[in-house]
């Protein structure tokens, strides 16, 4: 046990040589042996804080209040989510240089980062699997890997690899048109009949409760659409985790 520590830790210190780390916000080369972010970087990111919705953790404006606009109106199929990050410019220039420009590498901070800070309550869910909301194979050709399998194996990882993930239970059928246009309704109607869940291999798994990663939430469609396919598959229990999340209003 000890000599694979070594080992790791080996490989670990060869791997920054060869590839020396970036800074996940502003992408500058970070001196060796530094951590995984400027610590003026760090300073930069806005780290959500309750009150957040009790539904999909978005910060809410109202002390008083249990959850955002859209989650009071509108019925989820999820348990619930839990999000690193409120998603503001900092955010999505991270976000996109991970889908656009390649940064995988990322994930490593924002997986840890997320397991640290909430390991006790990843735990409490009781999840037999972290499953990455797939993308469609065309995409994953050309962007040549899924941020949102990255993110959960880096979780996985950094909580002791005491949740396996699973890329197998949930697929993408079909290519839909980008959603940043459209509204709300609109998503989850685009979205429609996009996933898959084989009921004969979620029963072969075995899994009751399962975590569902992706890098950003905003209207909640994605994750109302894979929690419907999860539910009709005979999943019993779904819930969250995002990097970031958009404002609660």
């Amino acid at each position: 046990m000890k000599y694979d520590s070594h080992l790791r830790g080996a490989a670990d210190v060869l791997s920054e040589i060869l590839f020396p780390r970036r800074c996940p916000v502003c992408d500058q080369v970070l001196p060796f042996r530094s951590g995984k972010i400027c610590p003026g970087c760090f300073s930069k990111l806005s780290f959500t804080k309750s009150p957040v919705c009790k539904k999909c953790g978005k910060e809410l404006i109202s002390e008083t209040g249990e959850y955002c606009y859209d989650c009071g109106r509108r019925k989820k199929s999820f348990e619930y989510g839990i999000a690193l990050l409120n998603y503001d410019e900092v955010s999505r220039k991270s976000m996109a240089m991970i889908k656009y420009h390649g940064r995988r590498e990322y994930m490593d901070f924002y997986g840890e980062a997320i397991a640290r800070r909430y390991e006790k309550r990843i735990r409490r869910m009781g999840a037999e699997a972290l499953l990455p909301v797939p993308v469609h194979r065309q995409r994953l050709k050309v962007r040549g890997f899924n941020q949102a399998e990255a993110l959960a194996e880096s979780i996985s990882r950094h909580l002791g690899t005491c949740i396996p993930v699973r890329t197998d239970l949930l697929l993408r059928n079909k290519r839909t048109l980008p959603q940043k246009d459209l509204t709300p309704a609109e998503r989850l109607k685009n979205l429609s009949q996009a996933f898959e869940s084989d009921p004969s291999r979620v029963r072969e798994a075995g899994v009751r409760r399962v975590i569902l990663v992706d890098d950003i939430y905003t209207t909640g469609s994605t994750a109302e659409a894979c929690s419907r396919a999860l539910l009709a598959a005979g999943v019993q229990e779904i819930y969250l985790l995002n990097i970031c999340i958009g404002h609660g209003r």
